[in-house]
């Protein structure tokens, strides 16, 4: 802090500094603690739980868990455990049964994206979603969350009732990155293969669905290569038939089912 001046000339340079100062909307106070992100290597195993009552016992370093419906106090538990929480929420399109559902407008929302009560959100406007998703950011972080992981992120690549194109997912892919290290949190690409070469220095980590099964896997290489890890999950596939390739590209791979609760079969 500098010496303060006479009171007089220390009210004006206030009040000038409060002008210069001010945040845009929905960014956290400049003058809040900030604090080391989280860096997440190639290997680190990992637990991904969206359904169900969170299970803490199981022996990985990472846990990726529902941002809504865990509290902090459950963010606290594994931190006790010597585990690093990610925060999952959707950023790319609209849930029916999240709390905050009835702040989006009418004219955000567009296709259905195949789950029940979703449909894609209009990511060009992002004059709109910023703050939106700076709130739901906020909640990560005040929950203690050390992560994000937002979903969604390829609605360029999908019916979504919108004319989405590469640079408009890329603008706001980085919004979100954005976001979330503002907030002093790291924040990992889900899925989004194609655009993997002009993000990966954005993102902290990526989180993959089923590359081993569409054979896409090597278009990780890039945040292997940047020693970042990729959280990757095959459904389909028996382990015996993904994990040698993933463990030789240094994917941090695992077996799970479709509903995404405890159970998982790691490589």
């Amino acid at each position: 802090m500098r010496r303060a001046p006479p009171r007089l000339l220390a009210v004006t340079l206030l009040l000038l500094l409060a002008g210069c100062s001010a945040e845009p909307r929905g960014r956290p106070d400049s003058d809040a603690p900030t604090r080391a992100r989280w860096q997440p290597e190639p290997g680190l195993a990992w637990q991904w739980q969206l359904s169900g009552r969170i299970d803490p016992t199981v022996d990985v370093p990472v846990y990726d868990i529902d941002g809504f419906t865990n509290s902090a106090s459950a963010v606290a538990d594994l931190h006790k455990r010597g585990r690093k929480v990610i925060c999952y929420l959707s950023t790319g399109a609209w849930e029916d049964f999240r709390p905050d559902a009835d702040k989006f407008p009418k004219s955000l929302l567009g296709r259905g994206n195949g789950w029940k009560g979703e449909r894609w959100l209009d990511i060009r406007r992002t004059e709109v979603l910023e703050p939106l998703m700076a709130a739901r950011f906020d909640l990560c972080r005040e929950k203690g969350f050390d992560a994000v992981e937002p979903d969604n992120m390829d609605g360029y690549r999908n019916r979504t009732g919108f004319p989405l194109t590469a640079g408009h997912q890329l603008t706001y892919n980085r919004l979100i990155a954005r976001l979330a290290h503002e907030r002093g949190m790291a924040v990992g690409l889900k899925n989004d293969l194609g655009q993997i070469p002009e993000l990966v220095g954005d993102f902290d980590f990526a989180v993959n669905e089923q590359c081993a099964e569409f054979e896409e896997c090597a278009e990780m290489t890039p945040f292997i290569e940047a020693g970042k890890a990729v959280f990757h999950t095959e459904y389909e596939l028996p382990v015996g038939s993904f994990c040698p390739e993933a463990r030789e590209l240094k994917l941090s791979s695992m077996l799970k089912k479709y509903e995404l609760g405890v159970w998982r079969e790691a490589c």
